[in-house]
Formats: C-alpha cells, structure tokens, sequence
C-alpha cells in the first residue's frame, strides 16, 4: 500500500511539474522573444482559454461539444459591434459581457440539448446539435450586413484599463496570461474538488452516478455553462487583439481545432489542452513558413499519429489517468492502511 501511495504522490508531483514548467516559460518568454512572437504567443494565450473551455466539457464532463467556437464566435462579434458603436473597450465592461453573453447562450442550448436524457443518445445528441448550431450561426453571420458579411469586421479601438491603454506586445501579453493564469486556477480548483470526482464519474457513467442520487442533468448545464463563459471570455479578448474578426470564428473550423488542441495535448488534464494550443499553432506556422502547400498535410498526418498511438495525447506520457481525476480519500486511505 505504501509503495502505491508512493507512485501515485510522484505522478502527482509530475503534473504539478508540469504545470510550473509551463507557467515558468510562459512568463519569461516575452524577455526572450521578439515583439513580433509576443503578439504571436498572446494569440496562442487566448486560443488557450477556448481549449480550457473544451476540456473542461469533453474531458471531465463527457459531452463532446462541437459548440465552444459559437460561444467565441458570439462574444467576439458583440465586443466588436460594441466597439463600433462606441468607440471604446474598457475590461470593466468587456469581461463580464463576454462572460454573460458565453453562458447565456450556452445555458440556452444546454437546456434545449440535454433535457432528462441520459445515456449514449445523449452524448450523440450533445455533438450533432452543437455542431448544427456551430454551423447554422456561422451561415447566418456571412449572410448579414451589419455583421460584416464574408468580409467581417473591423475592431479599432485596443482595451483599457481605466485611463491605461493595453497596447499590443507585453501590455496585452501579461492581460492574456493573468487572464488564462486565474481561470486555469479557478478550473483547477473546481476539478481536483468534489465536484471533479462527480464530474469524472459523469464522464465513464452517467447512469450509476443518477443512481447514487446525482441530478446528472444539472451537472451537465452547470459545467456546460461555465465553458460556455470561459469561451466567450477567449473570443471578447480574441477581437480586442487582432483587431479583426472574420465568420469562421464562429463556425465549424475552430470548433474543430479546440477538439485537436485537447486531443494533441490531452484531454482531461487541463494542462495538456493549453499545450496543445501552444504546439499545434506554433507547428502551423513553422511548417507554413516552410511548407506553404503541404503544410496543413504534415500537420494532419502528425495529429492522426499521435492518436493512433497516444490517445490520452502528449501529457499522457508523464499523467497518469488516476492523476487526471485526483487522488481524494482513496490515497487517503491508502496512506492510513500502509501506516
């Protein structure tokens, strides 16, 4: 029992590791790199917040949810519509909109979704209708003017702080990893919690966590809404920074890269999504640097391998699935047996 406690303190220890290794490079990169690949990291940053939002549905709830890129999408273009209008973005107003305006439609389409369903329909039944909607919205958004149309719209006017204004480069960089860095913290929090053991029963067993007593659809829509809002957050400071956005935010392509971003880095690990953000899109612009036509053929034949071969994704090879849920009382008992 001893020996066990033991394997499972160290891989406990790794994931922990991990996580410092990354943070660490994360804050001393903007002193290493050039203006040009801070703005480039910032990108990766806020992309890294829709993967966390993913991960959080797929990887510890069980519901494969095509619908994280309609969230994005949708605070994306109210942050723009509203920067249009009135020609300013203070984060006092831009973070609770995009938070509200995430879950809102989020709860919405939990609700129509999910109903008292439970069992392998329902998980079908998750993934074809937030990818119908995913679809139907990026259809509307290119047939509507005052949307921008196919040519999308101008953002042009960088948030504020007070009278501070958050340029591109450093400024927006530490807003980008101090956002990421407390919702990562506040996630983290939330599934190495009760809720995270309940959660992980959700995602291998609905049905006997609705026997144990467990409202198995409430737990759905809590969880669902609290992506849904991190992932309008990512799509707010996604408009602010690039300072343009085009229909396909909101449409079926980037729903389709936060499922590779957590199948690359591995799901159900929160780390491991945030990872992937960072090395798929960094290998995307080398390989096009490089590879301007095979590029995306490289890319596919990479990620295709790595899922044959290593489907709980690269922080798979250090995490074990027992560290991806926690320990709880488990380890607690087995530390109070071996003494």
């Amino acid at each position: 029992m001893a020996d066990c406690h033991s394997q499972a303190h160290r891989r406990g220890g790794r994931l922990i590791l991990l996580e410092l290794l990354v943070l660490l490079v994360l804050v001393l990169a903007p002193f290493v790199v050039s203006h040009y690949f801070t703005i480039l990291l910032t990108r990766f940053l806020i992309l890294a917040l829709l993967a966390l939002s993913f991960d959080l549905v797929w990887g510890y709830a069980g519901i494969m949810s095509f619908g994280q890129s309609l969230f994005f999408g949708a605070a994306a273009y109210a942050v723009a519509m509203a920067v249009k209008l009135t020609g300013s973005a203070p984060l006092i107003a831009v973070f609770p909109a995009t938070l509200a305006i995430g879950a809102a439609l989020a709860l919405i389409i939990a609700i129509l979704l999910f109903g008292r369903r439970i069992g392998a329909s329902s998980a079908m039944l998750a993934a074809l209708g937030t990818l119908t909607a995913t679809y139907i919205a990026e259809r509307i958004v290119r047939t509507t003017n005052v949307l921008g149309g196919q040519n999308g719209l101008s953002v042009p006017s960088a948030p504020s702080l007070g009278s501070f204004s958050i340029d591109l480069g450093v400024p927006f960089y530490v807003l980008a990893l101090l956002t990421l860095l407390a919702t990562y913290l506040i996630c983290r929090f939330l599934v190495r919690s009760q809720l995270g053991l309940v959660l992980a029963g959700l995602r291998t067993d609905e049905r006997r966590i609705a026997f144990l007593g467990y409202d198995v659809v409430v737990l759905r829509v809590i969880t669902f809404t609290f992506a849904g809002a991190i992932g309008g957050l990512s799509g707010g400071l996604y408009a602010l920074h690039e300072g343009f956005i085009a229909p396909n935010v909101i449409g079926v392509t980037l729903a389709t890269q936060a499922v590779l971003y957590g199948l690359f880095g591995g799901i159900g690990t929160l780390i491991g999504p945030v990872i992937g953000v960072i090395l798929i899109e960094g290998l995307s612009y080398k390989l096009a640097d490089q590879f301007p036509y095979l590029w995306p053929i490289l890319l596919g034949i990479l990620l295709l391998l790595l899922v044959i071969f290593r489907p709980s994704g690269l922080v798979g090879l250090l995490v074990s699935d027992r560290e991806r849920i926690g320990r709880f009382g488990t380890s607690r008992r087995a530390s109070g047996q071996s003494s």
